[in-house]
């Protein structure tokens, strides 16, 4: 088990996050784990759980609130003593793979130590993989936003100006562009990531855009703080307007990125503060594992922190979750659309968003990625909230609601509702017209909830050639592929367009560069399915997903289709086969093991045919405990 921090404050076990809600115990524990390894006061830790003046009884509700996180520690399998009472607080010993948090700052420490740029640009971008939207999205602590979520924002933003600065003295304008615009506009009062967008525009030969940009900063400075640009951006516009050459050498790098950590911050959080002669000297960061952490002033003076502005808004409201892109998402652009039409609507009448499939079939996928595109719409933040527990099993009403955030002041909220099993267990879930709008992803149909609540329904199937052709051409690159176009397609047809089934021979061949791609279509097809998974990656596995998906069945309905596989020479499955009656047809068709044609007769997806054949040709296994039928 592990503690993610950096994003969402939640608890994984490697394949799934258990997010926790706010509450004070949350609030505890993420206080402990700002201070990975410290002995934490216990004056802090009030201040951290109830933010204003404690109560008389607080010190005996904090005990009783470190019992609370041992007992969910408990259900989690974690050590009891991983916190640890000690005189004057509490202690949680971490380490790097226990806490991304102290792996993040490993990985940086290990990206400044060293002089070979590839080395240091893999560390950082290692170290910010590991952020997954605002940190400490779901704790209520007003204190520790205010006094620690900026402390810990410094160290990622700082990390990324410090890789796009790589980035761009190594030439790679191009590749860094829409970081670099994406930075820029989220954290306009960092001037180094407008500087580094100018200069990736005007190197990829977009000079008039930069100029724009140069405009659109001086005007920003001067209405909001009354100051003129910092030198180097005067410098860089100069350079354009004289139709220069940018000079990318690693030492410009280096000089831009120890001068704006050391004076950019602090020069704006100077003028806001209307200072006009000096700048407040750097406070050092706190050390990995210092002593003992003491109780901190409420409102603490460093040059790390974001300017006054930013912090002001942080202590009065929680930061929203975002959603990033899916990497290398490709296809489904007419559901994609639809997606985005059905959430954006508004409708006060609008319901949820089923989308429906086969296992492995890019459900989640879709979901996340138009999360991505309509996030702006929900000021509230976008909310993942998984239904199936780390064993595959569907949890109840009380688990599944004790993960929903509250509802905040923000506005309304996107929640994802995935992998869902019933509707049943979705209705309990599902946010008011005027909370926000969720979308549910399940191998069922999930049509009793849209006949209760209406909405939109997407079914999901596997990608045409076409789609297929576009997700390999994203990973692998246009050059490999047309290099071997028949064996692209015949790639294609053995992992039967399955999204999933495509992405994992995608990154075999990626960690795999001088395989060729017939090559890895012989090698596939030899023993299908089970070649097609990775083995760092458990959750990467078509036969992993196929089981799961045959688990969670009854075991008649699980019975029927292993018999409908075995007993079907084609794709084409009817109804007159011994013992199959139309009515079980439908509920494998619901749940997402077999497709409807059109109109009739069924289908077996070949893949789900091939691993059906295999289950009845193998040996007797001990017998697993399957899920309610209603799964």
């Amino acid at each position: 088990m592990r503690f993610q921090l950096l994003g969402l404050l939640s608890i994984s076990d490697g394949d799934h996050a258990v997010v926790l809600q706010p509450s004070k115990p949350t609030s505890l524990l993420a206080a402990l784990l700002i201070h990975p390894g410290a002995v934490v006061s216990t004056d802090y830790l009030l201040r951290a759980v109830w933010d204003t003046e404690p109560p008389a009884t607080a010190r005996a509700a904090l005990q009783s609130c470190v019992l609370r996180l041992r007992r969910i520690f408990a259900k989690y399998g974690i050590a009891n003593d991983t916190i640890e009472a000690v005189p004057g607080g509490y202690r949680m010993r971490m380490d790097r793979e226990t806490l991304d948090l102290v792996r993040f700052r490993d990985l940086v420490r290990s990206a400044g130590s060293t002089r070979d740029q590839d080395t240091e640009r893999y560390a950082l971008r290692e170290a910010l993989d590991l952020w997954h939207g605002p940190v400490l999205a779901n704790v209520s602590s007003r204190m520790l936003h205010r006094d620690e979520a900026p402390r810990l924002t410094e160290e990622r933003l700082s990390a990324l100006e410090r890789l796009c600065d790589i980035e761009l003295a190594r030439g790679r304008c191009r590749e860094v562009l829409a970081e670099v615009w994406d930075a820029a506009r989220r954290h306009p009062e960092r001037e180094r990531f407008a500087e580094q967008l100018i200069e990736a525009l005007y190197r990829t030969g977009r000079q008039t855009e930069a100029l724009a940009e140069i405009r659109a900063v001086k005007e920003r400075l001067k209405e909001e703080f009354g100051i003129d640009p910092g030198a180097p951006l005067q410098r860089l516009e100069l350079a354009i307007l004289r139709g220069e050459e940018l000079d990318g050498s690693p030492a410009r790098a280096v000089a831009a990125i120890e001068a704006r950590v050391s004076s950019d911050g602090a020069r704006l959080a100077a003028a806001r503060n209307g200072a006009t002669a000096t700048v407040p000297a750097l406070v050092p960061a706190l050390p990995a594992s210092p002593a003992q952490v003491p109780a901190l002033p409420a409102a603490p003076s460093s040059a790390h922190a974001l300017p006054a502005r930013t912090t002001e808004q942080s202590a009065a409201t929680v930061p929203v979750p975002t959603v990033a892109p899916v990497p290398c998402f490709t296809g489904r652009g007419h559901q994609l659309v639809a997606l985005q039409r059905a959430l954006t609507s508004g409708g006060p009448e609008a319901g949820p968003v089923v989308i429906s499939g086969a296992p492995g079939i890019g459900k989640t996928a879709l979901a996340l990625q138009a999360a991505h595109l309509v996030q702006e719409a929900f000021p509230g933040g976008c909310f993942t909230v998984p239904l199936t527990g780390p064993d595959g099993e569907p949890l109840g009403a009380d688990e599944a609601r004790a993960q929903l955030p509250p509802p905040g002041p923000a506005g309304r909220r996107l929640l994802i509702l995935d992998d869902a099993v019933s509707a049943e267990q979705v209705r309990p879930l599902l946010p008011a017209p005027a909370e926000g709008v969720a979308v549910v992803t399940s191998r069922r149909g999930l049509a009793g909830l849209v006949a209760t609540h209406g909405g939109v329904v997407l079914r999901l199937d596997t990608f045409d050639e076409e789609e297929s052709h576009r997700l390999l051409v994203g990973t692998l690159g246009a050059e490999r592929v047309a290099a071997e176009p028949d064996a692209t397609r015949r790639l294609a047809r053995i992992c039967g367009h399955f999204p999933l089934g495509l992405r994992i021979a995608a990154a075999r061949l990626q960690t795999r560069p001088g395989l060729g791609i017939g090559d890895c279509a012989g090698w596939l097809a030899a023993d299908l399915p089970a070649r097609l998974s990775l083995a760092d990656e458990p959750l990467m596995s078509v036969p992993r997903v196929f089981e799961a998906a045959l688990r969670r069945l009854s075991p008649d309905l699980s019975e029927a289709f292993l018999l409908l596989a075995t007993e079907q020479a084609d794709a084409a499955v009817s109804g007159t086969s011994p013992g199959v009656p139309d009515e079980v047809l439908e509920q494998l068709a619901d749940a997402g093991l077999i497709e409807e044609g059109p109109p009739k007769p069924y289908r077996i997806h070949e893949l789900l045919r091939i691993y059906a054949r295999q289950q009845t040709a193998a040996p007797p296994r001990p017998s697993v405990r399957t899920a309610s039928a209603t799964g």
